[in-house]
C-alpha cells in the first residue's frame, strides 16, 4: 500500500486522484452561467425596449383620414398630421399646368409635379405646412391669403415663394415643401400617414 511518502494519500490507489475534476464537467458548468446570465441580461433589456415604443395614443395619431369632397379646384385647406399642418390643395388644369411647364433645371429642389402627386390625381397637392427654411407655417391655403410670386405658397418670415406644386422657388428655403406617405382611401378621403 502506498504512503504520504509516495504523493499518494491513504486508501486511494495511485493510478485514481479524487482530486482532479473531469473537463467535461467544467466546461458544462462555464455554459450554463454564461447561458443564465445571457437571459438575464435579456430579461433586464426587454423592459428597456419596449418603453421606447410609442404608446397607444401616438400610434393613433399616426394616421390622418381628410375628406377632399368639398374642397373646389383652386381652394386648399388646413388639416394637421402628427401635431404639424397639412395643407390639401386641389389644382385647377391651369395650375397644373403652369406647374408642368417648369423647367426642372430651374428649381432649386428639382422635382416634377408627377413625383409630388399620386398618378392620376395630379390635381390633388398634399403637403406639410412647414417651411423648410425655419419652420413657420406659409401662407396659401386660407382664403385670400398671399401665395407668393408664383401662386403656391408664401412664408412671410423670411419671403420663401413656392409655386402651384409647393416646390420652392424664390427665397432662403433651402427645399419643396415636404409631401407626406398619403393613399386615396377612395375618390374623396385621403389617408396621410
Amino acid at each position: 500500500m502506498a504512503t504520504l511518502e509516495d504523493g499518494v494519500s491513504p486508501g486511494h490507489e495511485s493510478g485514481h486522484d479524487a482530486g482532479l475534476e473531469n473537463p467535461r464537467r467544467r466546461d458544462y458548468l462555464t455554459y450554463a452561467a454564461v447561458s443564465v446570465a445571457g437571459v438575464g441580461a435579456v430579461v433586464a433589456v426587454l423592459p428597456l425596449i419596449n418603453s421606447m415604443n410609442p404608446d397607444a395614443a401616438t400610434l393613433a395619431q399616426s394616421t390622418t383620414e381628410v375628406d377632399v369632397s368639398a374642397i373646389e379646384p383652386g381652394q386648399a385647406i388646413k388639416s394637421l398630421f402628427r401635431k404639424q399642418p397639412l395643407f390639401v390643395r386641389n389644382l385647377t388644369p391651369a395650375e397644373v399646368a403652369a406647374a408642368n411647364a417648369v423647367k426642372i433645371s430651374e428649381l432649386r429642389d428639382p422635382q416634377t409635379l408627377a413625383e409630388r402627386t399620386k398618378e392620376g390625381k395630379a390635381n390633388w397637392l398634399i403637403t406639410l405646412g412647414v417651411c423648410t427654411h425655419l419652420g413657420c407655417v406659409p401662407l396659401g391655403a386660407g382664403e385670400g391669403e398671399a401665395r407668393g410670386d408664383f401662386g403656391g405658397y408664401f412664408c412671410p418670415c423670411h419671403g420663401s415663394h413656392y409655386d402651384t406644386a409647393a416646390r420652392i422657388r424664390k427665397g432662403p428655403a433651402p427645399k419643396n415643401l415636404a409631401v407626406p406617405a398619403y393613399e386615396f382611401k377612395s375618390d374623396t378621403v385621403v389617408v396621410v400617414g
